[in-house]
């Protein structure tokens, strides 16, 4: 039986941002109608073959360097592959399917088929995910990896269950970097008073306050005009949206802090899934993991190439000691131990590998 679906909201906010989004939408200047043509050259041509037809929205925009572009994107090749065709995936970029908080609950009503959502709004409904988003938790990228594609991970998407979505697997953007106006930030003390755009998660905002910040969440479609009026002194992304979305022109400084692991989770929506032949499940949750994974490599290498252009156009790029960073985020630590788990923040912290 065919089951072509027409999501709910997939025409309403097509021009809205979501606030907890990591970044997206169009920069400024001639970079935005770049972006801006990017995104119109994204068609779902009908498939007069397929059986299933699902739809996938994320709140990034449909850039080719854009990390949750390139994973949807990816996930569609592999599904119409591995299905011979029987299975067709349609994109919705910037919002077209609503932001985080509206694809979510479609998703749990089976009105919203899959989405590319931020750990960061899933630890919302989710408290244990909350650990991942601890700034400093993590080393590096093999650490963090090991963690969320290990038993650690899959401990977080079975805690999803009882939510109506279901996690097919992890991909990510990266570590998110400080990227500022007028100041280079070498220490936190450079920190007091700025204004820096983050995401609308309180754990981000407390520890940006414990360094002196002001926090100042905002949609991001504001961002770049935010920066060109002085409304902001900075923000802080994975580098992959930073170059992407070229917010970078419009500021002086980088610097590559790795204060955040931005993961970000392939999700479907429980009832849909449910409801889809096993074989088209296990087609699905392969060409999840081998999505997320080619995102990832790709991400990873392409990432030196972005900062060396970044440089190019004039950005000044810095690598701070984080000691004293780190430092600061105690009070943070122990604030979140009960909502998170103080035993899911010990596995992070003392995880070998």
């Amino acid at each position: 039986m065919r089951k072509d679906r027409v999501l709910a909201g997939a025409l309403a906010a097509v021009t809205a941002l979501s606030m907890t989004a990591c970044g997206g939408g169009q920069a400024g200047g001639t970079t935005q109608a770049a972006a801006a043509g990017t995104q119109a050259a994204v068609e779902n041509t009908a498939n007069p073959n397929a059986e299933t037809t699902l739809s996938i929205g994320y709140t990034t925009a449909a850039n080719a360097d854009d990390p949750y572009h390139f994973t949807a994107t990816k996930f569609k090749e592999i599904v119409e592959e591995k299905s011979e065709g029987r299975i067709a995936v349609n994109l919705y970029a910037s919002s077209q399917l609503g932001s985080e908080p509206e694809m979510w609950e479609g998703m749990q009503t089976g009105t919203c088929d899959m989405a590319v959502m931020t750990n960061a709004y899933v630890s919302s409904y989710v408290p244990a995910n909350g650990a991942l988003d601890l700034p400093f938790i993590f080393s590096d990228l093999a650490q963090a990896r090991e963690i969320v594609d290990g038993d650690f991970g899959q401990s977080l998407i079975d805690n999803m269950d009882g939510t109506g979505v279901t996690c097919l697997a992890f991909s990510e953007g990266g570590f998110r970097q400080l990227c500022t106006k007028d100041k280079e930030i070498k220490a936190p003390s450079d920190l007091n008073g700025l204004k820096i755009r983050c995401m609308e998660n309180q754990v981000h905002m407390d520890a940006f306050s414990a360094l002196g910040m002001d926090p100042t969440p905002m949609a991001w479609s504001e961002v770049f005009t935010a920066l060109q009026q002085g409304v902001i002194d900075g923000q802080e992304n994975p580098i992959a949206v930073i170059y992407s979305n070229a917010v970078y022109e419009a500021q002086d400084y980088l610097a590559i802090t790795n204060h955040v692991y931005s993961p970000s989770m392939i999700l479907f929506s429980k009832p849909v899934f449910e409801g889809l032949d096993p074989a088209y499940q296990t087609a699905l949750l392969e060409a999840a993991q081998e999505a997320a994974a080619y995102e990832r490599s790709a991400c990873e290498d392409s990432e030196a190439e972005q900062i060396a252009e970044m440089e190019a156009a004039g950005l000044e790029v810095t690598y701070p000691d984080t000691t004293e960073f780190q430092a600061a985020m105690a009070p943070v630590y122990e604030k979140y131990a009960d909502q998170f788990g103080q035993e899911n923040i010990d596995a992070i912290v003392n995880f070998e590998y």
